[in-house]
């Protein structure tokens, strides 16, 4: 029997469940590696049977997807790896030049949410690689930075610049948390392999639960290759949530209401779950 197609990308956002992965969690799972863009694309395409997605990815196929319950990559307030860096404060950013790196579509949306609702700005938008180094270049007013490279910049400030966390931002502006990822299937795969449906749910839940109740290894496994100090790793580990209630689906409902009330989607999507057993 094929193991099920689990799309998995290595952002420090769902470290313990790499953790777990990498310490037999990944067992009855067929494991495809790579950066959101691609895995998105793969899954739309039936090339995989389950991945982690941006959540503004499943609006634009809610039809074939399915959402698998209990996980996602969600946090109450601040973000801290998802920052917009600017060259003076947001209240006079008007129709100013914005980078967008290429690395999220999620944190697209959000932004132009916020400063639309949150700032009365129009900015100019434009897709290009950008470096931490040079966080906002000459003809920017702005840098939207997820990632690494916003965790970095958010603890190596520059007294010339401003520093926005769109976690914090989107709070201000509902109220609300913010889910920024979420695990799918596709609705073929889940109809047809109920069974391995079930398999990959149990990994995604047990393996990051694991993976948060071995904290201190799942820290030290990417101390070297990281950029950052273990106390920064840990208290970026406890801003950001993996659980998904009820109440967690308020802000992700308010955001896909917003999106597509400022034409960033085409339609509000309902929020279909996959039929697993929870555990």
């Amino acid at each position: 029997m094929a193991e099920p197609r689990v799309g998995h990308i290595h952002f420090l956002n769902i470290l313990p469940l790499t953790w777990s992965f990498a310490h037999g969690g990944n067992r009855g799972l067929h494991l495809v590696p790579g950066v959101p863009a691609e895995l998105n694309r793969e899954l739309l395409a039936g090339r995989l049977d389950v991945s982690g997605i941006s959540s503004i990815i499943y609006a634009q196929g809610d039809e074939s997807l399915v959402i698998l319950p209990d996980i996602c990559v969600r946090t109450d307030k601040e973000v801290t790896s998802i920052l917009l860096v600017t060259k003076k404060p947001l209240e006079e950013i008007k129709d100013d030049r914005i980078i967008l790196t290429a690395k999220s579509a999620t944190s697209h949306c959000l932004l132009k949410i916020i400063l639309k609702e949150g700032y009365d700005a129009s900015p100019n938008y434009y897709v290009h690689h950008i470096v931490p180094q040079n966080p906002v270049p000459d003809d920017a007013a702005g840098s939207l930075f997820i990632g690494d490279d916003a965790l970095w910049l958010y603890h190596h400030r520059r007294e010339d610049l401003h520093y926005y966390d769109l976690g914090a931002e989107w709070h201000k502006l509902t109220g609300l948390g913010m889910v920024y990822s979420l695990w799918t299937a596709n609705r073929t795969f889940a109809r047809e392999s109920p069974e391995k449906l079930q398999l990959v749910y149990e990994r995604l839940v047990r393996g990051m639960a694991e993976g948060v109740a071995n904290k201190y290894a799942t820290i030290e496994s990417v101390r070297e290759e990281k950029d950052f100090t273990f106390q920064q790793l840990e208290e970026y580990l406890q801003v950001i949530r993996w659980d998904l209630k009820d109440e967690h689906l308020e802000g992700l409902e308010l955001f896909y209401r917003k999106a597509h009330e400022w034409n960033l989607i085409n339609h509000v999507p309902k929020l279909c779950f996959a039929d697993v057993k929870r555990i």
